[in-house]
């Protein structure tokens, strides 16, 4: 029998053995070397997309954008702050180190913020005098590696972040590599020039939540009871993440999804470790309510925050405010198609975040070299992130008004309904055309 002109069946993926799957066992065996990487998660994750707002119509009565009010201000901190913080807007810049970027872009960040009316934050390894020089409004992280902290930053800052963990490495610590340390970064950090950084996992002086409460006292009396005071936790177990950070005396709770981005960390880890921030929300939320402290203790969450759509979509489920990191980098010019050629040098594409966390990014925003940082124009780039704020707030806003609300924070779980049934358990809102809350009766 001739079997030359038979028709072969078309060559089939794994979906277990994928391609990028076969790639990184075969980097594994050649190196020896586990993957470090930066930016967050980049499997498929339930989130805001997930969720839909039932606009008003006749059970609702909707508010004319031109003429009626939606107010999208909000204070952080009224807890035990002698001086709470008040923004135009629910949307901050989350914490991103000098070292992790360049000195250009902290200004351009803290530029940008300030034209919108919110905050800024630092990051690992200090407070630069570019970022508090133009940052109307400024939180200073309090890490574990205590890298570049010291008492006069902190009488400087407007707010203090406690860290206690990241949504990309919930229970792990940071990592920079000596290509980012520069002779500036070395000397805030008190580190070698040039050698791989690793950030502690956890607090050297502490080891619980009583430990945390005399903490957070300390940084209290060090600033005359004036800056609130944040809690930043990964998102794992945010129940009780949320409720022992309110115990300890935390003026504000940030709770950080996976989707969250990050340096760089090991890849397994941004791939497997914590929970998305759409599963988060709602029982942190929960906590605070046990509490008798929503909204007298803020909560602010972050992880993979893009569109006014999802600005709006976490504040209905009872967050006061949100930020973001990766939307705000790309804001300021980062994985900019323009730049795809450079980016293809590097074996890499706009949008990967794969290789140039090691500091050859061509945007010069996540690199310590100074020909590349001297690409960022930081005025022009705040020019940029202010946009985006405003495009972000007016789109919350217009959702708003179409739900009848004159305030952002008016939204609420009611306006939602979910596309499936893991995000209509996880959101806890029913599934659309249904009444059905799956698992409702089971939290």
């Amino acid at each position: 029998m001739d079997l030359t002109n038979i028709p072969r069946t078309m060559p089939r993926h794994s979906a277990t053995f994928d391609p990028h799957t076969l790639s990184e066992i075969r980097r594994a065996a050649a190196t020896g070397i586990y993957d470090i990487r930066g930016a967050g998660a980049k499997r498929a994750l339930p989130h805001f997309d997930d969720l839909l707002f039932l606009g008003a119509s006749i059970s609702r009565y909707p508010l004319e954008g031109y003429r009626e009010k939606c107010a999208t201000d909000v204070w952080l901190g009224t807890r035990f702050a002698k001086k709470p913080i008040h923004l135009k807007i629910p949307v901050t810049i989350a914490g991103m180190s000098f070292g992790s970027l360049s000195a250009q872009a902290k200004e351009a960040l803290g530029r940008g913020a300030s034209i919108a009316g919110t905050s800024t934050t630092t990051g690992d390894g200090g407070m630069t005098a570019e970022e508090r020089g133009h940052s109307q409004t400024l939180v200073y992280q309090y890490l574990p590696s205590r890298y570049g902290m010291n008492p006069a930053d902190l009488l400087k800052a407007d707010a203090i972040e406690v860290v206690i963990g990241q949504g990309a490495k919930p229970g792990g610590g940071g990592m920079l590599l000596g290509q980012k340390i520069s002779d500036r970064v070395a000397a805030m950090r008190t580190l070698p020039k040039g050698i791989d950084q690793r950030s502690a996992c956890r607090h050297p002086d502490w080891t619980g939540p009583d430990d945390l409460e005399i903490k957070i006292q300390e940084l209290r009396e060090i600033t005359d009871y004036e800056k609130p005071i944040y809690v930043k936790v990964g998102a794992t177990r945010p129940y009780y993440d949320v409720a022992l950070a309110v115990k300890s005396g935390a003026d504000v709770v940030v709770l950080d999804g996976m989707q969250g981005g990050t340096a760089a960390t090991q890849d397994v880890f941004i791939e497997h470790v914590g929970i998305p921030i759409l599963a988060a929300i709602r029982p942190a939320v929960q906590a605070l309510q046990d509490l008798d402290m929503h909204r007298k203790v803020q909560l602010i969450v972050s992880g993979g925050i893009r569109s006014g759509a999802d600005v709006a979509k976490a504040l209905a489920l009872g967050a006061d405010a949100v930020a973001i990191g990766t939307a705000a980098l790309v804001a300021l010019g980062d994985n900019d198609p323009a730049l795809e050629e450079e980016y293809q040098k590097l074996g890499t594409t706009a949008g990967a975040y794969d290789d140039w966390q090691d500091g050859r990014d061509p945007a010069g925003i996540t690199t310590q070299d100074p020909v590349l940082a001297a690409r960022l124009d930081p005025i022009a780039a705040s020019r940029r992130l202010a946009n985006y704020l405003s495009v972000l707030t007016l789109e919350a806003q217009t959702i708003a008004r179409a739900c009848g609300k004159s305030h952002l924070h008016n939204l609420e779980p009611e306006d939602l309904v979910a596309l499936t049934i893991e995000a209509a358990a996880m959101a806890r809102v029913p599934l659309a055309g249904t009444s059905w809350i799956p698992g409702a009766d089971r939290f």
